[in-house]
C-alpha cells in the first residue's frame, strides 16, 4: 500500500508579502489555477495511492482541509502539529498513523511517499514514473530519496553525491551541504550529485526501526505524543506537552546521513521548491522579455521582471531584473538578486511588533473570511464574506457594538433571544455585551459589511459561547 505524506509546513517568509506566517506558499496558488498544495495532492492521481495523511500547523488546519475539500480529496489523517519541530517528528507522526490504519497485520508495512507541500513539478509522468522505481527499493526495506538532475549550479540547495548503482537507484556516497558557486559548478560538471530535494519513500515501519536506532528521543517523544493524541472534528490533535519535549531535527540529520539503507532515486521532471521570488520567476511562464505578470500590470521598457499586483494598477518604467510584489497592505520592491533577504524584513516586521508578518489584510477562518477596509479612531469597518452554510460562533463584546449591513444574500441573525433573517440592504444593530451570531442559510456567499465602534476593537475582544469549528479564544 502506498501512502502520501504531506507536510505542510513553513513559516511564511521568503514569499513574504504574498506568503504570511498564517497564510504559508503552500496554501497559495503561485504557478496555476490550484494551490501548491492541491497541485501536490492532484499529481499523485494515476498511482493508485490510498488517500493521504497530512501534517499542518494547528493554524492552518482549516485552510488545509477547505482546500482538499475543493479538489475532493479527503485525507485518512489530517494531523496537527502543536508546534514545529521539523521533519523527522512530522515524518514519524505520519508513520505512526499510517500503521494504525494498517491494523493489526504486523507483517504489513505501508510505503510512505514523503512530500513537501510547496514543490512545483512540471513533469508528472517522469515524477510517477520515479516513485515506481523507488518503490521497489523502498519494499525490500530501503530508504529511499529523490535527487533532482541539477541544471544549474545552484547555490541555494544541498546535494546528494551518488554512488554505486543498485537496480534503478544508487547508494548514496555522501550529503553535502550548500556549496559556494566554485563548488556548485565542479558537482554540476561532474555528473555525479544531485539536488536534495526533500521527498522520500520507505515503508512505515521500516523508518520508524531506524529512526529508534539512530534518533531515540525524537522515536520515543513522537510515539508517546501519537499515542496521546486526540480525535477533533476531522482533524488529530497531537499531545501539545509530548511533541514540545521532541527534539527538532530534520529527516536528513536525524537518519538519512546515519543509515546504511539510503539510496537515491535521480528525478528530472522540472523540480523547484520555490524557495525565492527568483526561483518562482524561474518557476513560471515568462513573456518575450522575460516577465513574468500577475494581475493588474503595465509595463514600459521593462524586462526580467516578476510583477504581482493583488489589489491595484502596478506600472514599471526602464524597470530590470526586479520583483514587485503588490497586497493589500504591502509593497515589496527588490532586486532578484537580493531576495534572499526578504527574510530579514519579515524579522523586522516581527521585532517591530506589526502584523503584517503574520497576517494578510484579509483574514481566513474556517467560515470565510474578513477584510479590515478602514479604521480609525474608535471604529473600525470590515467586509465579512461567508460561504454558503457557514456559521460564525455565538459571542458577545465587551466593548464594542456592531452595525451589520447586507451587501448580498441573506443572513440568518442571532441577536440576544431574537433570530431573524436580513435580505440584501438590510441592516442590524448589535448593543455592547448582547450575544449575538451570524448564519449563511442560502446557496450562494453572503457579504456583510460590518462597522464596529468602541473603546476597544481588539480581536481579544471576542467571547465565544457556541462554536461548531471548535475553536477557542480569538486567533483558531
Amino acid at each position: 500500500m502506498l501512502i502520501p505524506v504531506i507536510l505542510s509546513g513553513g513559516a511564511g517568509t521568503r514569499l513574504w508579502p504574498l506568503s504570511r506566517e498564517l497564510y504559508p506558499k503552500q496554501l497559495l496558488a503561485l504557478t496555476g489555477q490550484r494551490t501548491m498544495i492541491q497541485q501536490t495532492a492532484l499529481r499523485l492521481e494515476g498511482l493508485s495511492a490510498a488517500a493521504p495523511v497530512v501534517v499542518c500547523n494547528e493554524a492552518h488546519r482549516f485552510l488545509v482541509a477547505e482546500q482538499m475539500r475543493e479538489i475532493g480529496v479527503q485525507p485518512q489523517a489530517l494531523m496537527l502539529e502543536p508546534v514545529g519541530r521539523n521533519t523527522a517528528p512530522a515524518i514519524a507522526l505520519a508513520a505512526h498513523a499510517a500503521l494504525k490504519a494498517a491494523g493489526a497485520d504486523q507483517s504489513d508495512d505501508p510505503l510512505l511517499l514523503v512530500l513537501p507541500a510547496d514543490h512545483v513539478i512540471r513533469d508528472v509522468p517522469a515524477f510517477q514514473k520515479a516513485i515506481h522505481a523507488a518503490s521497489q527499493a523502498a519494499s525490500g526495506g530501503k530508504l529511499v530519496t529523490f535527487g533532482i538532475v541539477p541544471t544549474a549550479p545552484e547555490t541555494g540547495y544541498g546535494y546528494i553525491q551518488r554512488g554505486s548503482a543498485e537496480g534503478s537507484a544508487y547508494q548514496i556516497a555522501r550529503f553535502v551541504e550548500k556549496p559556494d558557486p566554485d563548488r556548485a559548478r565542479q558537482f554540476l560538471g561532474s555528473g555525479e550529485y544531485y539536488w536534495n530535494s526533500g521527498m522520500f519513500l520507505f515503508g512505515a515501519r521500516r523508518y520508524l526501526e531506524e529512526l529508534e536506532r539512530l534518533a531515540p528521543e525524537i522515536a520515543k517523544a513522537t510515539a508517546e505524543a501519537f499515542r496521546a493524541a486526540k480525535a477533533d472534528l476531522d482533524f488529530t490533535r497531537i499531545d501539545p506537552e509530548c511533541f514540545a519535549a521532541c527534539p527538532a531535527d530534520s529527516i536528513d540529520y536525524a537518519v538519512m546521513e546515519k543509515t546504511r539503507e539510503a539510496l537515491v532515486v535521480p528525478l528530472a521532471a522540472g523540480w523547484s521548491d520555490v524557495g525565492s521570488w527568483a526561483a518562482l520567476h524561474e518557476a513560471s511562464s515568462a513573456d518575450d522579455h522575460g516577465n513574468v505578470a500577475r494581475g493588474d500590470v503595465i509595463m514600459e521598457d521593462s524586462t526580467g521582471c516578476y510583477l504581482y499586483a493583488e489589489s491595484r494598477l502596478v506600472a514599471t518604467v526602464g524597470l530590470s531584473d526586479h520583483v514587485v510584489v503588490e497586497t493589500k497592505d504591502a509593497v515589496l520592491v527588490a532586486p532578484k538578486d537580493r531576495v534572499q533577504d526578504v527574510k530579514k524584513l519579515v524579522f523586522r516586521l516581527k521585532e517591530g511588533g506589526r502584523y503584517e508578518h503574520s497576517l494578510h489584510r484579509e483574514v481566513f477562518r474556517p467560515w470565510g473570511s474578513y477584510d479590515s477596509i478602514e479604521n480609525g479612531p474608535r471604529f473600525q469597518v470590515k467586509r465579512l464574506k461567508v460561504k454558503p452554510g457557514a456559521v460564525l460562533s455565538l459571542q458577545l463584546h465587551h466593548h464594542r457594538a456592531e452595525h451589520w449591513v447586507v451587501v448580498s444574500g441573506t443572513a440568518r441573525i442571532t441577536r440576544g433571544d431574537e433570530e431573524f433573517l436580513l435580505e440584501e440592504n438590510q441592516s442590524t444593530y448589535i448593543p455592547i455585551g448582547v450575544r449575538h451570531r451570524i448564519e449563511n442559510p442560502g446557496m450562494i456567499p453572503l457579504h456583510i459589511i460590518e462597522i464596529q465602534s468602541g473603546s476597544y476593537l481588539g480581536e481579544d475582544d471576542i467571547v465565544r459561547l457556541e462554536d461548531q469549528y471548535g475553536r477557542k479564544g480569538t486567533t483558531s
